[in-house]
């Protein structure tokens, strides 16, 4: 979103620099057509003001001989004047026709002082006199002619311009306001549409919290990008997590309401089982019964012994005790109960079983229950050579992960695996696919883990087998023996 609003910001400036832009070129466009309009009507006011000096000149002339005749010295001033206007009718600047007959036109002025200079100055008799009057009269009125033709022709060609730039004016006019009209419109569209972008990411952020809010935690976000994508993937994360929290925290109260019902039905069991037990002992010392007789007795009391040891996992699944934490090494726990399970691998019967350990080193001591974290590792153990009914191979490997401070137990197996879709509901009490099992070893196990801070998984390995992984926190010393042994004893009062 952090780019979409740069290039909004982009776009508002580049239209407010485009439209200011054009508005300074139209406005300088205009006013230099503008002057240059002036310049030209300049132009010809000189032009009209020579032909009025020539035409005052000429009337001088005219007047020559007679009552009405001005003064030499107005005459000289008047002829100065006309003079002057014609040089500065070269001042501007003009097309190459219109400064050629500007050159013949200076040229018959000067002509036209010359003969009037002679038709003042002459003495050499009147009938001369009068031929250089009228020789410089017809000169004037030649220049009167042409000025009055190059008026003329200026005035219809200024016309025509005048027409021309007052259209171009009108023209940029309406150009600089249609742009006034829509620029604000077309700053306003693209505000509507980052805002409704904007604003309808997070109508969907509100519609996600007010769903899960009111208690559905299966619903996500889908179709946001940019930032907001980022922060509904984040949300979804958060829903999939606070579901799955759920779920265990359901579970979790499941099983202490099966644990509660569990522990108590043991204990009403317990009682009645024991003296069960006592009598089927009895009678079975009793030498006169047949053999037959006696045998039946050996497998009830073999029920019995499997009815207690079941009694037994269900108490301890109710009701696991306190770990009793010590200093305790993870690769000296592994080691003793793997001298037991090789043990369990020779006796067993036509298979073969290879035990292959690779404990880490430089794994720290941590403070845990040393029978507990044994109790979890047998059962793992004793699963995995369950899962070898043909033989194969039990894997064991530890390590320590330096940066998060945790221990890394891997225990795994080359058996028939776990079914698919079974990895998370293997954990779940009562729940075994063995025939004789009760589904409890590894509840139990998973129980010991996370009373420790660690957690367990199962997957399948890649080439066979199952792979159960356990992390558990490495615990630091903090506390005297003697304050660890006062706080277990405040926990059991």
């Amino acid at each position: 979103m952090r780019k979409k609003i740069l290039i909004g910001l982009g776009l508002f400036s580049l239209i407010f620099i485009l439209g200011g832009t054009y508005t300074i070129i139209s406005v300088e466009q205009s006013i230099a057509k503008l002057n240059t309009l002036i310049k030209l009507h300049q132009v010809e006011i000189l032009r009209e003001h020579l032909l009025i000096q020539v035409k005052k000149v000429q009337g001088d002339l005219g007047l020559k001989n007679t009552r009405y005749a001005k003064g030499f010295g107005t005459l000289v001033t008047d002829v100065g004047q006309m003079s002057g206007v014609a040089d500065t009718c070269f001042d501007c600047h003009h097309k190459e026709d219109i400064m050629r007959r500007l050159t013949e036109l200076r040229s018959r002025i000067e002509l036209y002082k010359s003969s009037i200079s002679r038709a003042f100055l002459v003495r050499a008799g009147a009938g001369r006199e009068i031929g250089e009057q009228e020789n410089a009269y017809k000169v004037g009125e030649q220049i009167i002619a042409d000025l009055d033709n190059i008026i003329v022709l200026s005035e219809s060609r200024l016309e025509k311009r005048t027409d021309q730039i007052d259209r171009e004016v009108a023209n940029t006019k309406t150009a600089m306001f249609v742009l006034l009209v829509l620029q604000p419109l077309l700053i306003m569209g693209l505000a509507v549409i980052f805002t409704k972008r904007f604003t309808s990411s997070i109508d969907s952020l509100m519609e996600a919290t007010r769903k899960v809010k009111a208690g559905d935690l299966n619903y996500r976000i889908n179709g946001l990008e940019d930032e907001f994508g980022i922060v509904a993937n984040s949300f979804n994360e958060m829903a999939t997590s606070v579901q799955r929290m759920y779920d265990e925290l359901q579970r979790t109260e499941q099983i202490s309401i099966l644990g509660q019902l569990a522990a108590g039905l043991a204990h009403e069991i317990k009682n009645p089982l024991a003296g069960i037990k006592a009598f089927m002992e009895i009678m079975s010392e009793d030498s006169c019964l047949p053999e037959e007789d006696m045998a039946t007795l050996a497998k009830v009391l073999g029920e019995v012994k499997r009815i207690e040891y079941l009694m037994k996992d269900l108490l301890n699944f109710a009701r696991p005790p306190l770990p009793q934490l010590n200093e305790t090494s993870i690769n000296r726990r592994m080691e003793s109960m793997l001298s037991i399970v090789a043990l369990s691998a020779k006796k067993a019967d036509g298979r073969e079983v290879l035990i292959k350990k690779e404990l880490g080193e430089g794994i720290p001591p941590t403070m845990a229950d040393p029978l507990q974290l044994e109790q979890a590792f047998l059962n793992l153990l004793m699963n995995a050579l369950d899962a070898m009914p043909d033989g194969g191979t039990l894997s064991v490997k530890t390590s320590y992960h330096r940066p998060s401070g945790s221990i890394l137990v891997i225990i795994s197996d080359t058996g028939k695996g776990i079914q698919p879709g079974m990895e998370g509901r293997i954990f779940q009490p009562f729940f075994t696919t063995k025939a004789k099992g009760t589904g409890l070893g590894l509840a139990i196990t998973k129980r010991l883990i996370e009373q420790h801070g660690g957690r367990i998984l199962a997957e399948n390995n890649p080439g066979g087998g199952a792979s159960f992984k356990i992390v558990l926190p490495v615990q630091q010393k903090s506390k005297t023996e003697g304050q660890e042994k006062g706080e277990r004893e405040d926990i059991h009062s």
